[in-house]
């Protein structure tokens, strides 16, 4: 087994900001990154405060998503810069971590 250092990326969003096609777009078509995983949040908030919850009463559709890639961290440093600058996304965060990659 072999390990690789890599950078994880983390953008935060709601459903109700209507971005999530476009990011995928961007980072599958533009970016060509590796792989996206979009996470759909049952609660959440953000600076506002406005709390954005799902219940069997009321089922909104501003929830909070999240859409998370990671690669080799320069291209990740470089993917977040286009993300910020291209569509002005205010709420990414990245981290170092280490694939494990099987032979």
């Amino acid at each position: 087994m072999e390990t690789q250092a890599v950078t994880v990326a983390r953008i935060y969003l709601r459903e109700g900001e209507h971005m999530l096609p476009k990011i995928i777009r961007f980072l599958h078509d533009e970016e060509k990154v590796s792989g996206v995983t979009v996470l759909r949040g049952i609660a959440g908030f953000s600076a506002d405060g406005k709390v954005h919850t799902a219940s069997l009463v009321d089922l909104s559709m501003d929830l909070p998503l999240i859409v998370e890639f990671y690669d080799e961290p320069g291209r990740v440093d470089a993917v977040v810069r286009h993300l910020i600058e291209k569509m002005g996304l205010p709420h990414i965060v990245t981290w170092s971590a280490t694939s494990h990659i099987i032979n």
